[in-house]
Parts: structure tokens; sequence; C-alpha cells
């Protein structure tokens, strides 16, 4: 299967969107919260929902200036989104866009250099909303 994604980080300076790109993997994690109700005398009686967290795992190579400008971004508490979606010409993915908005990148952990490939650096943070666009369907948003 070929898949047509890319994925962009984004964020607004000066009024102005840049794009950072390329980036090696990325790995969101959304937990949405749901614990069951028990009762002593019945069990199932209802859901008790807690706060959704989303967070996510970046890894760009350290070579360019595509660390550099996470590292500001991070050094600065300055906040992003995170933007995957699909080519003009993809149509083996299941989302037209998946969002991470708000970003706060918490940690930045570079690799250390060797004399064969490059070095890498790894992002870590949190989204305070998000948002996904199926091809088929209706968006959904959190929160």
């Amino acid at each position: 299967m070929e898949w047509k994604t890319r994925l962009a980080v984004s964020y607004t300076a000066d009024g102005k969107t840049v794009l950072i790109s390329p980036i090696d993997s990325f790995s969101p994690s959304f937990s949405l919260n749901a614990e069951v109700l028990h009762s002593i005398e019945k069990t199932h009686i209802g859901v008790i929902y807690t706060p959704q967290a989303m967070s996510f795992s970046m890894t760009v190579k350290a070579i360019g200036d595509v660390a550099a400008q996470l590292t500001v971004l991070a050094l600065e508490g300055k906040e992003f989104d995170i933007l995957l979606q699909e080519t003009d010409d993809g149509n083996d993915w299941s989302f037209k866009t998946i969002v991470m908005q708000s970003c706060i990148i918490t940690s930045a952990a570079p690799s250390n250099a060797t004399i064969s490939g490059a070095p890498a650096a790894t992002f870590s943070g949190f989204s305070l909303a998000a948002s996904a666009e199926p091809k088929n369907g209706a968006k959904a948003e959190v929160p």
C-alpha cells in the first residue's frame, strides 16, 4: 500500500503561517477517559467522564533548521499546531486532516552525533485541542 500523506508542523509568527518540515516520526496519543459507574445494588449504571489528554512525540533529523525551529518554539513556550493531511493525489488514507492545536513542547532530547547517519532530535508535548475530519462523515473536535 502506498501512503500519500504528509506531516507538517505549522505555527504563526508575525501574522504569517510557517511550516516546519520534514518530520521523521510522529506519535499522537489521545486519552479520552470514561469510567463505568457501579453501585452496591447494580453494576454499569452510568459513566463518569474525565478530561481528555492529548500528547505527542515527534522526531526530526538534526540537520538543516528544523530541529532549531522546534527548539526555539520549546524555549519560548510558543503554541503551534501539528497538521497531518493527505496530498492532493492521496486516496489511501481515512482522513482529510487531523490537527492537534495549541501544542506546547515539554521536552526535547537530541541524539548523539555519530559518524554514520544524521543525528535526530525528539520533541514531546501536549495539545489543548484537536480535530479530525474523515473523508466521509462529520468533523470531530476535542474539546
